[in-house]
């Protein structure tokens, strides 16, 4: 696995790698780029480099928490501008199930709202903007997005960096073919994991869509004479 790594940045000053990560977490929520790109797959790759001492763990912790809030805050800024708009556009469309979790959730809780999301995939491309629409006050905002960004980034930074270095560990101790193999079976496995919860999370939105429309529906239904 690390040996693709190697391959994927062979030729990359280190310079570009931080600008590649940092542009991928800033515009996961400013672009709303996480639908279709999670932002924590840079940051984790980030720390395997980290490990291997062709990044600074430092410097990538750094860029990385502050891309994670400024791209936060684009997102809000396009929340506040545009508000209900937002809404109406094809890319909340296709997520409504997903939109109204979040305005449930920011409903609920506020401006804490903004770190939980920000350990959802797609919540966490969501959830800027909606909480701009909703007018929250970006002082309150900005306060959860730098303490879910800090612990986000860390999370899963330092995650990619200690696997890194439990893999050149493993190799040591029982040969690198074994520690491939390991490897090889980890990302089948993580795979498999994240294909699973994507179907299953397809589902419950389907549901969700379906109970909305049906309640819609019922609600037609009393009101027609």
């Amino acid at each position: 696995m690390l040996e693709n790594f190697n391959a994927l940045v062979d030729g990359l000053p280190p310079s570009l790698i931080y600008l590649l990560i940092a542009a991928l977490v800033f515009a996961e929520a400013a672009l709303f780029f996480g639908f279709v790109f999670p932002g924590e797959t840079a940051i984790v790759v980030g720390g395997v480099l980290a490990s291997q001492g062709t990044l600074s763990l430092p410097l990538l912790l750094v860029i990385s928490v502050v891309a994670a809030v400024a791209g936060d805050s684009v997102g809000y800024e396009i929340g506040r501008k545009y508000g209900t708009r937002l809404l109406e556009t094809r890319a909340m469309s296709k997520h409504r199930a997903k939109v109204a979790t979040a305005q449930d959730l920011i409903r609920r809780r506020g401006a804490f709202a903004v770190f939980i999301g920000r350990f959802t995939a797609l919540l966490r491309a969501l959830m800027p903007a909606l909480v701009g629409s909703s007018r929250l006050p970006y002082p309150k905002f900005l306060v959860f997005n730098v303490i879910g960004g800090v612990a986000w980034v860390c999370t899963f930074t330092l995650g990619g960096y200690f696997a890194g270095e439990a893999f050149d560990h493993a190799a040591k101790i029982a040969g690198r073919g074994l520690a491939i193999g390991l490897a090889v079976a980890a990302v089948v496995a993580i795979i498999v994991w994240s294909v699973r919860k994507h179907r299953r999370e397809a589902v419950e939105e389907a549901e969700a869509e379906s109970e909305a429309e049906g309640e819609a529906a019922r609600a037609l239904e009393q009101t027609s004479p």
